[in-house]
Formats: C-alpha cells, structure tokens, sequence
C-alpha cells in the first residue's frame, strides 16, 4: 500500500493533555523574563528554545506569553531587532558569571521556525507587526544562511559560518522540516523555500542510507552526499518532522520509507535507540522517554498502530505526576519532543498540504 494512503492510526492518550502538559512546560522552563531555560546545560537560553516555545504559544492561543518570548528574543539576542540581525544561538553566563549571548553566530533551524511562527502568528492573531518580523527575518535567513550549491542548488546552511569549507558543505536534516519550507514557498514565493523544499527528502533520504537517520550529512562535488557517523538527538527530529507531514505533501512518501530502520528496530525492542551508527546498527539502546514522543508521529503515519501505543505506553509510564512533566527527572529537551508529537497527535495542530498552520482554537 503507497504510504500516501496510510490514514494516521489514533494512539493511545500518554498522560495528560496537551494544555496540561504546556502548563506544565511554562512553569518548570519559562522565568520571569519570558525565557526558556535548559536547566541541564547552566541554565543557558538558545534561539531553538524561543522559537519552539513561541510555536507552542501560538498552539495554544497564548498570545501575552507569546509575546514575551518575542520581545526577550529581540533584546537579547538580536541586539534589539530581528529585523536588522539573525539571533545569537546562544545566551547564558560566561567564565566572568555575566550573563549575555555566548556565541554570535545563528542556528538556522531555529531561524527559519522563528520566521515561519511569526508568519503563522500574524495570520492567526491578524496582527501585521508579526508578519512584517517574519518577512525580514525570512529574507535575512535567506540572505546569510542559504547558499546556493553546484549539483544541488540552494540549501539551508546549519549557520551563517562553520559548515562551509571551499564548496564542501555540512548539512543537517533535522534543520529541515519540510511542512515549514512547503509554507513558507506558499507564504514567501520570492524567496528560495520552495527550491530547497524540492530537495529535502533527498537530503533527508542521503542521511540515512540503511534506514536510520544520521545527524549530519555532508556534500563535495564530484562525491555526492556522505551520512555522517552516528545519529542521535539530532536526528530524532527527522522522524519527528516526516510524521507531522500531510498525507499530500510532495515527498512524503520517499522520507517515511527511507527511515524503516527505526520501526524495524522498535518491532523487536522496547524503545527507540539513542544513538544509531551510519551503517543501521545500534550503538547505544534505550533512549530517552522523549524519543518514544518523537516516534508517535512517525508511527502513525506508516499504520503501525501497535508500535506506537507501545511508546505511547512507555511515555505514560514515565510522567512525574508531581510536575506534569515526562521523565525523572525531567528533562528540558524531552518535554519539548512530546510537546510537539502530543499536540499533533491530539489534533492540537496539524500542517496541511500547503505548509500551512491549522490550530485547534482557530480551525
């Protein structure tokens, strides 16, 4: 049966709902200022966080908060205007104990979600400002953080600078969400999105040549693409991203089949792995209750209903009732893997074949 008629299988609810489980988030990894803190890593602040949590604020039509992470965005990490700068990657406290931005340089993937929310956010909120951010940040995304390849064409560089070394390039598939560059082509059709939208479940299908997606992948003419090593908490996202997809949208198909190795995997074993090796094999097993999250989508999206209410299970089995959140303790990064497959899965959000936003409050 073509992957483009699988209809996605209900998965067994895995704990409470999803505006539980973003009150939860709030609370735990959002301060006073209005940021995200991963209290794993010295309580640093990263431009993926804002963006991420900005998406989940639109999700749950929590338009103050939204703008919170907006505005601290803007004043710390892009001097002011995300208009006028890409965001620093990172902010935190240096080897002085002063707080401020760490590392100068962007993280495209948190750019280019950041652009597409604002976008989002001013269609749904009917608010132009968003829009008009969104739109300049979206051609400086474009401007600095795509280049145009020979054999390939134009592609989201990870960061401005660092991947790059003569017309070698590093690239990372879990920076590319194809439902974001499907709607930012349709929102933004000058730009280069819907280009680099075309080549994504090729890139997608070179970073995991036996059915496991790698972290990075490389590029050098004359040697096509090279899967990096290992993969792992990169990686996860892929799966992530392709079980979000529409039915509809333009390689969906080619993605979910390149990335077998995982339900292979998961029909023998009880969780995901948490780091994979470029040749299929497992290097280490048992990951963490965020990559069961991750998978729900994944799973539903390929039919296998079985597979999927078995993470769900393990990710039931993993929340704290004390916090609201998953794991013990309760990690930053995996309550944002099951914020996004559980509002997906609960029809919180969906993307539909354009690329586009729908919310449960506005749709």
């Amino acid at each position: 049966m073509s992957l483009m008629l699988v209809a996605a299988v209900e998965v067994d609810c895995a704990g409470p709902t999803w505006p539980a489980l973003y009150q939860s988030y709030v609370r735990a990894f959002l301060d006073n200022q209005i940021r995200v803190i991963d209290r794993d890593t010295g309580d640093r602040t990263t431009s993926e966080a804002q963006a991420y949590a900005m998406f989940f604020a639109l999700v749950a039509n929590d338009r103050s908060r939204f703008d919170g992470l907006l505005r601290w965005t803007e004043l710390n990490l892009a001097a002011g205007d995300l208009t006028a700068q890409l965001p620093a990657w990172l902010w935190g406290r240096d080897s002085s104990d002063r707080w401020g931005v760490l590392d100068t340089n962007a993280a495209a993937d948190a750019d280019v979600w950041m652009a597409y929310v604002l976008l989002e956010a001013g269609r749904a909120w009917n608010d132009q400002r968003y829009t008009a951010i969104g739109r300049s940040l979206a051609k400086r995304i474009a401007a600095e953080e795509v280049a145009d390849i020979g054999g390939i064409g134009p592609v989201l560089m990870p960061a401005p600078k660092g991947f790059r070394q003569d017309d070698a390039i590093r690239l990372n598939a879990s920076y590319l969400p194809l439902q974001v560059f499907v709607g930012l082509g349709h929102l933004l059709p000058d730009g280069p999105w819907e280009r680099i939208a075309q080549r994504i479940s090729i890139l997608v299908s070179a970073s995991a040549p036996h059915g496991f997606a790698t972290d990075w992948v490389d590029f050098a003419p004359g040697r096509s693409f090279s899967a990096s090593d290992a993969g792992s908490y990169d990686a996860i996202r892929v799966y992530l991203w392709a079980g979000m997809l529409d039915p509809a949208a333009p390689g969906r198909d080619a993605i979910l089949r390149s990335l077998s190795g995982m339900a292979d995997w998961l029909r023998k074993n009880a969780a995901p792995p948490e780091k994979v090796r470029r040749d299929g094999s497992v290097e280490v097993p048992n990951g963490p209750v965020g990559f069961s999250a991750a998978l729900l989508p994944y799973l539903s999206a390929i039919g296998e209903k079985k597979l999927a209410d078995a993470q769900s299970g393990r990710l039931r089995s993993a929340l704290d009732s004390r916090t609201g959140l998953y794991g013990r303790p309760s990690k930053y990064y995996d309550q944002n893997l099951a914020l996004f497959a559980l509002g997906w899965t609960e029809r919180r959000f969906w993307f539909d074949s354009s690329g586009t936003l729908r919310t449960w409050w506005k749709n």
